[in-house]
């Protein structure tokens, strides 16, 4: 008999892209695994990606934290990578711990991952040092991202920004997209490439044409998430046609 799992995902309110990519990957992954998921929501509000309002987005996180560990989630993503990372250097740690922390005392203790933990993780665990990025954001914010990178240990060799400040533009956003894009990226020694380093940007459809091209593994933020909420859950960690982390080797 198969398990079901409650999936919290606390999520900026202009995205539209996490309750699609993060449910698709789980759900292809039910076609050759036995567990099953259910998603459930809560929204912190942000319409323009701008430092003001992720910093005002992010405290709302809490609360979203709370309402969801009323229902008894069996773990939470919190998907705004850029809104961690420009809140300074290694604060997804914090993040974690204080969203944990908050559900414990609600009686619903859980894990937590974040969007920005998740990425770091995802590439540690594919023991990419060195990678190439593509972002929607404005080049001041992809600036936060690549140091935040670095300080973790990962060279961004190279970026591309693609300067949309309206998130709902972001999501709209042709997923295949970054199939074509990642071509102006300059890949040399690079050991993977992050087709995008936004939650919000759609990308799933783009990873396995990419790693089909480019021969390196590529991942996404939405990637990176679900391996680290089935990494959570003490699951395997394979998912159909979602890139080489998410083959079940790692």
């Amino acid at each position: 008999m198969s398990r079901s799992y409650r999936v919290g995902l606390i999520v900026p309110s202009s995205n539209t892209t996490m309750e699609t990519e993060i449910p698709a990957m789980l759900h292809a992954r039910e076609l050759v695994l036995p567990e099953r998921f259910t998603f459930h929501s809560s929204r912190m509000r942000m319409k323009e990606v701008t430092k003001a309002e992720l910093e005002a987005m992010d405290r709302d996180s809490d609360r979203c934290a709370l309402e969801l560990s009323d229902a008894r989630m069996d773990t939470m993503g919190y998907a705004c990578l850029v809104a961690i990372m420009s809140m300074g250097k290694g604060y997804h740690r914090e993040s974690q711990r204080r969203l944990q922390e908050v559900c414990a005392a609600n009686g619903g203790p859980t894990s937590v991952t974040t969007s920005a933990g998740a990425l770091v993780e995802g590439l540690q665990a594919l023991g990419a040092k060195r990678v190439s990025i593509i972002a929607p954001y404005m080049k001041p914010l992809t600036r936060l991202v690549i140091d935040y990178l670095e300080h973790e240990g990962i060279e961004v060799v190279d970026s591309i920004s693609l300067e949309i400040p309206n998130n709902l533009e972001v999501g709209a956003r042709d997923p295949k997209a970054p199939a074509e894009l990642y071509k102006q990226l300059n890949l040399k020694g690079v050991d993977a490439i992050v087709a995008s380093a936004c939650v919000q940007m759609p990308s799933l459809a783009a990873v396995p044409m990419i790693e089909q091209a480019s021969g390196l593994p590529v991942v996404s933020s939405a990637v990176c998430t679900t391996w680290a909420l089935l990494k959570n859950l003490g699951l395997e960690r394979r998912v159909p046609n979602a890139g080489t982390l998410l083959s079940g080797k790692y």
